[in-house]
């Protein structure tokens, strides 16, 4: 597959992203362009509840699984990465401070996500964050397993 960066393709990066940002494993169809998203394991608190819920999709992906590939959430430690090159990038030297000193401290999710929201980088967070998103996306439909 070569550089996946197509009119159609790049939307179906942004949906991909944004699925896994909520939570949502997603499974891509590179043949049809189709996206089938899955709330990760961990949102249920049955898994068997889930295979109920999702049982049309999960049927749909086992049937044709070789043309699905598939996009995980992402693990606490991918995401505390995305947090830190965040805070490397903050022109604000106290707030950078701040955040440094919440990243190494207990609850540091729920503490970042608080400070953020109530600073003037909130969006910046939100740019910086899909846009990390979107580069896993890509390097994964460009480097399938």
């Amino acid at each position: 597959m070569g550089v996946f960066l197509y009119n159609t393709e790049q939307n179906s990066v942004k949906r991909i992203a944004e699925e896994l940002d909520s939570g949502f494993d997603c499974y891509y169809n590179s043949k049809s362009d189709d996206i089938i998203a899955i709330p990760s394991v961990s949102l249920f608190s049955n898994e068997e509840d889930l295979k109920e819920a999702f049982q049309t999709q999960l049927e749909t992906i086992e049937k044709h699984h070789t043309d699905f590939i598939k996009f995980e959430v992402l693990q606490s430690f991918q995401s505390f990465k995305i947090m830190e090159q965040f805070v490397q990038l903050i022109t604000d030297q106290l707030l950078k401070a701040e955040l440094e000193q919440i990243l190494t401290n207990k609850k540091p999710f729920q503490n970042f996500k608080y400070k953020i929201d109530h600073s003037e980088f909130r969006q910046d967070w939100f740019d910086f964050k899909r846009n990390a998103l979107e580069k896993i996306v890509v390097n994964q439909l460009n480097n399938p397993l």
